[in-house]
């Protein structure tokens, strides 16, 4: 199956990101470690946070990217290896603790 990704600049975006262990409560636990890890990206990467809500094992997003801009997959990345970088080693050891398939978008139309 080939994914096709959405390539509008300056569009506004839902994210859905899992925790690799969907049992644990680690984006609620570390969720200082999270506010610090995503405002460093924002600073090299701007994008607005429209809403967001943090579970203990998903994150739900919505984000408006500027406008020349489509590249929400390097921040996320950039989000998800900060935050795994920085947290306790309590999850797996060869997975980042932020699971790397489950990004799920949707762009929003205005």
């Amino acid at each position: 199956m080939q994914y096709r990704r959405d390539d509008t600049k300056g569009g506004t975006w839902f994210f859905t990101v899992n925790l690799a262990e969907r049992h644990k409560n680690t984006l609620v636990d570390e969720i200082d470690i999270l506010r610090k890890v995503m405002n460093k990206v924002k600073q090299q990467y701007p994008f607005k946070v429209d809403a967001m809500v943090v579970l203990p094992d998903h994150i739900h997003a919505i984000w408006t990217l500027p406008v020349n801009d489509n590249d929400y997959p390097t921040r996320w990345g950039l989000i998800k290896s900060g935050f795994s970088r920085k947290i306790p080693k309590l999850e797996r050891i060869n997975k980042s603790p932020v699971d790397t398939i489950s990004l799920y978008q949707t762009q929003v139309t205005k």
